[in-house]
């Protein structure tokens, strides 16, 4: 999502200001392979935080299918056998 917010200041890269004092005039150019390139890399850079991130979400969940819990159910203050059934 805050990829959306640099989208703006992505294509704002893309432009050329150069500035004429001798005849005080300002010219803006628009270069889209630069604004194009930008926004792939910044789509790449989105594709592989979305990996980093499923991956690191994988890894927590093999983490968890491979734990073990004892859980001590007696009230009366007497110790409990682990995996007492």
């Amino acid at each position: 999502m805050r990829i959306l917010i640099a989208l703006p200041l992505l294509a704002a890269a893309a432009c050329n200001v150069s500035t004429d004092d001798a005849n005080d005039s300002v010219t803006v150019e628009y270069n889209q392979d630069v604004a194009e390139n930008s926004l792939e890399d910044a789509g790449n850079f989105a594709e592989d935080v979305a990996n980093d991130v499923e991956s690191t979400a994988e890894k927590i969940g093999d983490k968890v299918e491979n734990t073990d819990v004892d859980v001590d159910v007696k009230t009366d203050g007497t110790d409990a056998d682990a995996n007492a059934n």
